[in-house]
Order: C-alpha cells, then structure tokens, then sequence
C-alpha cells in the first residue's frame, strides 16, 4: 500500500510571530489533515534544509530575501507565502492603499474607498497650514513606514494643530472620520475571507472640537462597556468578500488582512484604512481550521499542477477565482469546525491636544 502523501511547510518566523501563530492547536489539527509545520532553521542556509513543498514567511532582512531567492532558483516549484517583492508595498502605508483605487466590485448597494490623507516629511511641512487645505480636524496621524514593528502600529488622534507638536515625521495623515466607534477586521487567508469587529476610536462630537481637548471620558473604559458592539451590523459578506478577493488579486497576496470602517454620514459607504501583511490570525476565532483550510487549498493546487505549480505557473490565479462567502470544508484534507465572533476594545491615552492610540 502506497505511503500516504503528506504537505511539508517550512515556515521563517520571528520569535515573538512563532509563539503567536505556530500554536499546538493549530499543529495538530494540520498535522491531522496530512500537513506537517516545520521550522524553519535560521542557523543553516534555507537551501540546505527541506524538503518542502511550501514555505511560509514574515521576515524582511535582505539575507533572507537573499536566501528566499537561491532557494526558489534550486526549487522552482516550492510554493512561496508570499512574494517579497509583493509584500514590499505594505511597507508603505501611502501605497499600500493604492491598491484600492484599481478595485471593482459589482455591488450597487454598498460603496468603498479610502480616507483622505497627506504625506508629511518633515517638521517644516509639518506645521506649513497650506498643506492642511484638504483636510479637517480632527486627523489620525500614523507612521508612513508600515513593518509590522510595535513602533510602525502607534497612531495618534489630533484634534488641531497644537496637537501636531507631538508628531514625529514622516507620518501619514488622514481625516478621522465617526464610524460608531466599531473597526472590522477582514482576515484573508487565499480565497477564505472572515469578517469580525472590534470596538475602534469613539465618535468626536462638536463639544470636543470646540475645545481641542479629548475628554477624560473618550478614553474611560467605562464608556466602552456602554457600548453594544453587537448590536453593530456587519457589512455584506458578499460585499466585503469582493474587496478581499480584489485586494488579493492586484497586491498579489494571500495572507493579509484590511480594516475597514462605516462612514457615519453614509451608512452604505465603508473606507479602508489600513492593511497588513500576514496579520495576527490567532486573534481570529477558529484561526487554526481558517489556515488549515487554505493549506490544503495550496496543496489541492499543487497535486491539480502535479510539478509546475510555482507562483510563475499560475498559483495566484487558481487560487483567486473562487468567491467564498464564508469557510469551507470541502478541501482534498478533510473538514473543520467554525469559529465565535472575537471583540477587543483599542485603549486610548489622552496626552495634550492628542490622543495616543
């Protein structure tokens, strides 16, 4: 009787990553399903070790892209998650949201777009008030470099431009737009989508725009609690699904995910703000069944390809044309169970005519 065919993924992972995603659960329910996680030796040339048949990674020095490199030259047909050259465009928060102008999404009902927003580069254009034509108080003001570091993920809210003062150039700008202070999360994992919310900034009304001050109130714990986050509507399915499946198809991604908000004044217009390569999917109920899933999608792809299954060959397209509402179990290894809904709220620190987030 023939050995039973088994998927090998080395996966290159920071420390902190590593403990966070390569969970127990998540090993053993791939490992029931004929996918063996193994990591990755930094110590040794990645040439020298395998054989895989897919590597999954999230570092970003110039040896490993070096490694990555000799490696899919020795083996072309080794599954890559994802591109280097693919994943350089996150890193900047300016193009990273590029990509939403090239999307197009055949649903009437709903509308998307992005936030306006300003490059600053220095202190000068900083507090040069002609720059700020385009733009209201109050504004969120991020890093423009976007490298998954604690650093690249701290925001601010300003409420005028005294707030400015505290800013660190170069930081992307954009308009703070009242969203019922509820952010969802849209986690891709190839052609599975998953959707959940989280409590965001709250709403800034007039009174705290006249006087340029957040309120001891805003970041009050006690004032989340009052807050029904399930009282929130999601967003269609098949709406934001649409957008996962674009945003995967023109960045040429399959691990990522985007947030997205309602616009207040318009119930049916959402904004994406912000998207993230490889994303902390454990913070996603049922994460383990989620990538499990697409594991094996990969690997269905592969035994569909036989040999010439590098990304060159078409892996992107095939696994970019299904539009999947929801988690699948229909996969070449098996099924899996479904997740809950996960919430958590984002603490705010006031600090001056700013709030640090």
């Amino acid at each position: 009787m023939a050995e039973e065919k088994r998927f090998r993924i080395g996966y290159a992972l920071l420390p902190k990553k590593q403990n966070s995603f390569i969970r127990d659960s998540l090993v053993n329910l791939a490992r029931s399903r004929g996918i063996d996680l193994i990591r990755v030796d930094p110590n040794r040339s990645l040439t020298d070790q395998g054989p895989f048949d897919c590597v999954l990674h999230k570092l970003y020095d110039d040896d490993w892209k070096r490694q990555l490199t000799d490696f899919t030259v020795k083996y072309p047909n080794v599954v890559v998650l994802d591109s280097p050259e693919s994943i350089e465009r996150l890193h900047n928060r300016i193009l990273m949201l590029q990509v939403v102008s090239e999307l197009n999404v055949d649903d009437q009902s709903e509308t998307f777009g992005i936030l306006k927003q300003i490059v600053i580069y220095d202190k000068d254009t900083l507090f040069d008030r002609r720059n700020w034509e385009a733009l209201k108080f109050p504004v969120i003001a991020k890093p423009l470099v976007a490298d998954g570091s604690a650093k690249s993920h701290k925001m601010a809210l300003v409420f005028n431009h005294d707030g400015l003062n505290s800013l660190k150039p170069p930081v992307v700008v954009q308009e703070f737009v009242n969203h019922g202070g509820v952010i969802f999360k849209v986690y891709v994992a190839g052609e599975r989508v998953r959707c959940v919310k989280w409590k965001s900034l709250l709403d800034v009304g007039e009174d705290e725009l006249v006087s340029n001050l957040a309120t001891d109130e805003r970041t009050d714990d006690r004032y989340y609690k009052m807050m029904h986050l399930d009282d929130t509507e999601m967003p269609p399915l098949s709406f934001i699904t649409q957008i996962a499946q674009g945003l995967r198809r023109v960045m040429r991604l399959n691990l990522f995910n985007f947030d997205v908000i309602q616009d207040s004044r318009c119930g049916n217009r959402y904004l994406i703000v912000d998207i993230n390569y490889f994303p902390g999917y454990a913070k996603m109920p049922g994460y383990e069944t989620v990538l499990t899933d697409f594991f094996c999608d990969v690997f269905c792809m592969k035994q569909q390809w036989g040999e010439d299954c590098s990304e060159n060959a078409g892996f992107d397209s095939v696994m970019g044309n299904k539009d999947v509402r929801q988690i699948m179990s229909n996969t070449c290894c098996g099924d899996g169970d479904e997740g809950g809904l996960q919430v958590s709220p984002l603490s705010v620190e006031e600090k001056d005519s700013s709030v640090q987030v």
